[in-house]
């Protein structure tokens, strides 16, 4: 297989390719190596290699069109494209509204553009987000001690959803999630999209601003060291109330959906997905932090300040992840408490 990856040194694609890569696929990565981390993964991608010409790395940027254009050319025609290049926090975005659309949304036209004329018989797989439904205010939540809930969506929530672009991020991933679909239905290319949820694992090097579960676990053990250390703990800030609800993803999860969906490319072709750890994998930032305090064995809680809640945050989504269960046969096996210490250990090792 000819496999293009964009973001390929990020969190997301460095999973996907490292997988390929171990399966004797040609793998070309495309990432503009801004993200925190991708130096390191891209080292642990070249380190994977058998052959030097299995894994082919160019540093462009997905908004420059003659930049893909020349991946395309030298590289291709593929036979599947994972496009998981993105700006993806939603701060960043309503700081640079700009940089975020051409990241997001030209990026992606700039991709499907080239697909359809130099790759026209590949499978493209996007990486969308489920911000593209706004921040689901208008729904009657119900609020426990620990977490928000949906009381009229016991599954979670499902592809039928209306679609509210809500910040600037949800902006440019949306009209990128529509292109992508537009682009099955008038031009016939095969493309599937996923909503993610929340996703974590190894080779995330979570930030302030990306990536939750990753950030908020290395701040636990950055006290776990303290209180073995007996100094005192520094706290960390959480935004909101701790009770917003997430489906957490585990990355070998997220790794046999793409595979999955490659091969039934000709039945999932056009389709739309919600993608999450679905119920069973919900927890709350509460949750989060008391799960976390007892797989590292603290004798007391996790110390941290709150600060205001985050413009066009979700106070709760989970997937109902029954369409990729029916049509895929994918379904989550990586249990939470068993992810978060995967996570924890891997966090300490790196």
């Amino acid at each position: 297989m000819n496999i293009l990856i964009t973001g390929g040194c990020g969190f997301l694609g460095s999973n996907i390719a490292s997988d390929y890569l171990l399966d004797g696929a040609r793998v070309t990565v495309v990432d503009k190596m801004l993200k925190s981390g991708s130096s390191a993964n891209l080292r642990w991608l070249q380190g994977l290699c058998r052959q030097d010409h299995d894994l082919v790395f160019c540093e462009a940027d997905v908004s420059q069109y003659d930049c893909l254009e020349d991946v395309f050319v030298k590289q291709g025609p593929f036979d599947y494209i994972c496009h998981l290049a993105g700006q993806v926090a939603m701060t960043t975005s309503i700081a640079d509204p700009i940089g975020d659309f051409r990241t997001n949304a030209l990026g992606t036209l700039n991709l499907l553009d080239l697909s359809r004329r130099r790759s026209p018989d590949a499978f493209i797989a996007f990486s969308s987000t489920n911000k593209v439904y706004g921040d689901l205010k208008f729904l009657d939540y119900a609020e426990s001690e620990t977490r928000y809930s949906l009381p009229g969506f016991p599954n979670g929530i499902d592809e039928s959803m209306p679609l509210d672009f809500a910040s600037p991020y949800g902006c440019s991933k949306g009209s990128a999630d529509q292109y992508v679909r537009d682009w099955y239905r008038n031009f016939g290319l095969k493309t599937v999209v996923f909503r993610h949820s929340s996703i974590y694992g190894g080779r995330q090097y979570a930030t302030v601003d990306q990536g939750w579960v990753g950030w908020f676990t290395m701040k636990a053990i950055e006290q776990a060291r303290s209180l073995e250390k007996h100094e005192p703990l520094i706290p960390f800030t959480i935004s909101g109330t701790g009770k917003q609800v997430r489906d957490v993803l585990h990355s070998g999860d997220l790794i046999s959906l793409y595979r999955t969906a490659y091969e039934k490319r000709n039945s999932c072709a056009g389709e739309v997905f919600n993608i999450g750890g679905g119920v069973e994998n919900s927890m709350s930032l509460l949750e989060l932090l008391d799960r976390l305090k007892n797989l590292l064995g603290l004798s007391q809680s996790l110390v941290y300040e709150k600060l205001p809640r985050r413009q066009s945050d979700q106070d709760y989504f989970v997937a109902d992840i029954s369409k990729a269960k029916r049509l895929l046969g994918w379904a989550p096996q990586v249990e939470s408490t068993h992810g978060l210490q995967l996570m924890i250990e891997w966090i300490r090792a790196k």
